[in-house]
């Protein structure tokens, strides 16, 4: 039975390198290929030492290592067409490597984040290849030994290799597969966006318009119409518990942004009214520089009933036409294990909150 396993990452709760020494683990048991998409990865030189040994170990051993990275935006990014900002210097590291790469264009953002290890296993979750991410963000990472859950994977990464540019890919129909977390049985299934991009907006709001017991939140932004719709009419109707935590500070950029585009303002109120019924707890981050310190509530989980979504996606307008991977993961056991994570984050961070009023 194919496995599943995830760590959660919370800012200051692990060293830097414990958690290059799971990502090393993980590329040092490649036996043919190691396929990585990126959309951030820039490391300190300690980490850097460890990640170049692990791959150049692997690539004399007979290892065909590529990267996918997100071509580097223009400075300043033009947010509003959707070029989030990242810092530059990813290209740079990717070359700096010494491996096959292709600068993936487009639009908007080649944003995925996984690592395909012989068309078998995947890493992905919501953390990018940095050292803020692996220190001072809240991230989770899926590992999934699945055969046939890693063939769509490939599909996707073959298409972005191939083309070089992200728009057109992603169009892939995808199944839910068998796998298994901690030796029960358990369904997975991973949908790519630009391709699917509408298709997975979709999803996420009939997922919790159909919820039972619980919708949970634990992510950067909430910023798609449909979901702050959904969420609305759910906590409306009061027959379901709705809580969670996202990132205070980055989604009050996003105020200022919507209250720019008039279609957009209605958005504020909603958002505002949902955060407040919920109750739901925010973190205080520093706001984007380029160069400053990148401590973002950095997740993009919901969990709903005994299922976890989870993946590179933002629950924003903007990941619909990004590339993107988003995991739906039926498991009672898993959404536990979420649960308790999010618990844990609520707890920080509302203590955290109530200290700065």
């Amino acid at each position: 039975m194919d496995n599943v396993s995830v760590f959660f990452l919370a800012e200051g709760e692990q060293p830097a390198d414990e958690v290059m020494a799971r990502l090393t683990t993980f590329i040092r048991a490649a036996k043919q290929t190691l396929d990585f998409a990126v959309y951030d990865m820039r490391f300190s030189d300690p980490l850097k030492a460890s990640l170049s040994s692990a791959l150049r170990e692997r690539s004399e051993a007979g290892v065909k290592i590529r990267f996918c990275y997100d071509g580097d935006k223009p400075s300043p990014p033009n947010v509003a067409a959707g070029q989030d900002p990242a810092p530059s210097g990813t290209g740079a590291f990717v070359q700096s490597l010494g491996y096959p790469w292709r600068r993936i264009a487009g639009m908007k953002l080649m944003h995925s984040k996984f690592i395909l290890r012989d068309g078998q296993t995947v890493w992905t979750g919501s953390a990018n290849m940095t050292d803020d991410a692996f220190t001072l963000m809240e991230n989770n990472v899926v590992e999934i030994d699945s055969q046939a859950l890693a063939n769509y994977y490939v599909e996707d990464f073959e298409q972005l290799w191939e083309k070089q540019n992200f728009e057109n890919t992603g169009k892939i129909h995808t199944q839910p597969v068998p796998v298994s977390f901690a030796g029960q049985p358990a369904e997975v299934r991973v949908m790519f966006s630009p391709g699917c991009g509408l298709e997975i907006d979709l999803e996420i709001a009939r997922r919790v318009r159909a919820a039972q017991r619980r919708v949970r939140i634990c992510s950067l932004l909430i910023n798609s119409g449909t979901l702050i719709g959904e969420l609305g009419n759910l906590l409306r109707a009061g027959r379901v518990a709705v809580d969670g935590i996202y990132d205070r500070t980055q989604m009050a950029q996003v105020y200022l942004q919507w209250q720019e585009v008039p279609q957009n303002r209605w958005k504020i109120s909603a958002l505002k009214d949902i955060i407040a019924r919920a109750g739901l707890a925010g973190k205080n981050s520093m706001p984007y520089t380029p160069t400053g310190r990148h401590d973002y509530m950095h997740n993009k989980i919901l969990l709903i009933d005994d299922t976890v979504i989870t993946g590179s996606y933002n629950f924003s307008r903007s990941a619909q036409f990004n590339s993107e991977n988003i995991l739906f993961i039926e498991s009672a056991l898993l959404a536990e294990t979420y649960s308790s994570y999010i618990d844990h984050l609520k707890q920080k961070y509302k203590i955290v909150g109530e200290a700065l009023h």
